[in-house]
C-alpha cells in the first residue's frame, strides 16, 4: 500500500474510500476523499483496510499541438496558480505542475476555437509574484503579441486582480485582448470550474471586439456563464466561491457562455486594433509601497514603520477617514512619513470624500484622494506614477477607467 494508491478503509461503524495521502501525524491515516476533503482516522480504530487500485504513474510527453489556417490564435501564457495545479501526493497539498500543454489536454474544446500557442512565464502561486514578475509578463506579451488575436494569462487567483491592475496600467496602446482567467479547485478535480473559465475567455477574444485588460471567471456558482471584468474595477470577494471575483463601483463588460454566446452588460470599453504599436511601461522592482489598514484602538507606532516606503495606500473607514482627533499622535506620524499617501475606502464599495467631515479636511494637507479605487488598484497605480517618474497627484484622475465620475447602483447588482 503506497501513497497515492485509491483504498478502502473500515473501523467500527464507517467505511471511507480515498486517495492515501502523507501521514503528517504518526496516529492518523489521511484520505483524500472523492468529494476532495482530507480526512484523519485513527489508527487504532481502523479494522480492515485495502488496496482498491493502485496509483500509476506514467511519463509521457504531451500531444503536438495542431494548427488549422482556417482559425485565429490565441497565445497562453502560463503564471500558475491553482487553474494549472493538482494534488501532490508528496506533501498532501496543491502544487503547480501542469505545463500549458497539458491545460491543453485536459480542455481539448480550446483547440476548436482557435489554434493555440503557449508560453510557459512562471509556475509560481499569485502570492509570491512580485513588480518583477509584473515586468516579466509585459515584456513576453510584447515579444508574443504579434499575429494573434488576444492573449490569455493563467494565474492563481489570490492576487489576480492586482495582476489584472497592474497590466492595465503597464500596457500602453493596447489594440487586442489580455484576459487573466484562474480556477478556485485544481484542474484535476471534477468540481474544477476551470474549463469554463478558459472556453468562455478563448470564446471572447475570438468573438468580441475588445481590446484591454480583463478577467473572466464564473458568473455565479453554476457552470454556465462566465463575467468578463475590467482589470481595474475588480475584486476578489469570497476565499472560495466560483464566483469569487466582482465588479466594484462599476459593472461588468459582459456575459459569455461555454458556447460562445455574448451578452454585454457595458459597452465602454477600446475596441481591436491591431494597427496599434503596444508600449511597455515598467514597475521599479524595488519601490516599497505599503497598505495600511485603519482600525479602532489605532497606535502611531504601526505608521513609524513605513518611514522607508516610497509610497502608502491607506484603507480608512467610511468616506476616507483615520483616527486623528483624538489622537494626534497618528496625524504626526502620518505627516512626519514625508511620502506619497493616497486614501481608499475599506467599505470597498462607493468613493472616498475627505471634503464630508473634519477629520478628512486635515487629512488634505498630506494625503490624496483614491476616489473610488480599489486599494489593490490604487497600489499598483501608485507604483506606476513612481516608477514612471509622473506626477503622483495623478492618483486621484482617471487615466485608465479606475476612476468613475459616477457611480449608480452598482452596489445592488442591477444589471
Amino acid at each position: 500500500m503506497d501513497l497515492g494508491d485509491y483504498i478502502e478503509v473500515r473501523t467500527d461503524s464507517e467505511v471511507f474510500k480515498g486517495t492515501l495521502m502523507p501521514d503528517s501525524l504518526s496516529n492518523k491515516l489521511i484520505l483524500k476523499l472523492d468529494s476532495g476533503y482530507n480526512i484523519g482516522i485513527d489508527k487504532k480504530k481502523i479494522k480492515e483496510k485495502k488496496v482498491i487500485k493502485e496509483m500509476v504513474q506514467k511519463e509521457r510527453r504531451p500531444n503536438k499541438i495542431k494548427f488549422s489556417k482556417e482559425l485565429p490564435t490565441i497565445l497562453i501564457l502560463h503564471t500558475g496558480g491553482t487553474i494549472a495545479s493538482k494534488v501532490s501526493y508528496k506533501t498532501g497539498g496543491v502544487i503547480a505542475k501542469f505545463s500549458p500543454e497539458e491545460i491543453l489536454e485536459l480542455f481539448p474544446e480550446i483547440s476548436n476555437i482557435a489554434n493555440i500557442k503557449t508560453k510557459l512565464i512562471s509556475n509560481i502561486f499569485s502570492e509570491d509574484m512580485g513588480f518583477k514578475d509584473y515586468n516579466k509578463l509585459v515584456l513576453q506579451i510584447k515579444r508574443e503579441c504579434k499575429n494573434v488575436e488576444g492573449i490569455i494569462i493563467t494565474h492563481g487567483t489570490d492576487t489576480m486582480h492586482y495582476t489584472s491592475a497592474a497590466l492595465s496600467f503597464m500596457l500602453e496602446n493596447l489594440g487586442f485582448p489580455v484576459i487573466l482567467v484562474g480556477s478556485q479547485r485544481s484542474s484535476d478535480r471534477g468540481s474544477s470550474d476551470a474549463a469554463l473559465n478558459l472556453v468562455c475567455a478563448a470564446q471572447f477574444i475570438v468573438k468580441s471586439n475588445y481590446a484591454g485588460v480583463a478577467i473572466c471567471m464564473h458568473s455565479s456558482m453554476n457552470d454556465d456563464n462566465c463575467y468578463i471584468l475590467p482589470g481595474l474595477k475588480v475584486k476578489k470577494l469570497h476565499s472560495s466561491r466560483r464566483d469569487a471575483f466582482q465588479t466594484v463601483n462599476s459593472k461588468p463588460i459582459a456575459t459569455v457562455n461555454f458556447n460562445g454566446e455574448i451578452k454585454y452588460i457595458s459597452h465602454d470599453f477600446m475596441r481591436k486594433d491591431k494597427s496599434k504599436e503596444l508600449v511597455v511601461n515598467l514597475l521599479s522592482k524595488n519601490l516599497k509601497i505599503g497598505i495600511l489598514k485603519v482600525h479602532p484602538n489605532m497606535h502611531y507606532s504601526e505608521i513609524s514603520k513605513y518611514k522607508t516606503f516610497d509610497g502608502l495606500i491607506i484603507e480608512g473607514t467610511g468616506l476616507g477617514h483615520v483616527p486623528i482627533n483624538e489622537n494626534v499622535k497618528v496625524y504626526n506620524a502620518l505627516k512626519s512619513l514625508n511620502i506619497p499617501i493616497v486614501m481608499t475606502s475599506q467599505t470597498v464599495f462607493g468613493r472616498v470624500n475627505l471634503n464630508v467631515y473634519s477629520t478628512g479636511r486635515k487629512l488634505q494637507e498630506f494625503v490624496l484622494s483614491g476616489s473610488d479605487m480599489t486599494s489593490e488598484t490604487a497600489f499598483v497605480k501608485l507604483a506606476w506614477l513612481l516608477s514612471n517618474k509622473k506626477d503622483v497627484k495623478l492618483i486621484s484622475s482617471n487615466l485608465k477607467g479606475e476612476i468613475n465620475e459616477r457611480i449608480s447602483d452598482e452596489f445592488l447588482k442591477e444589471y
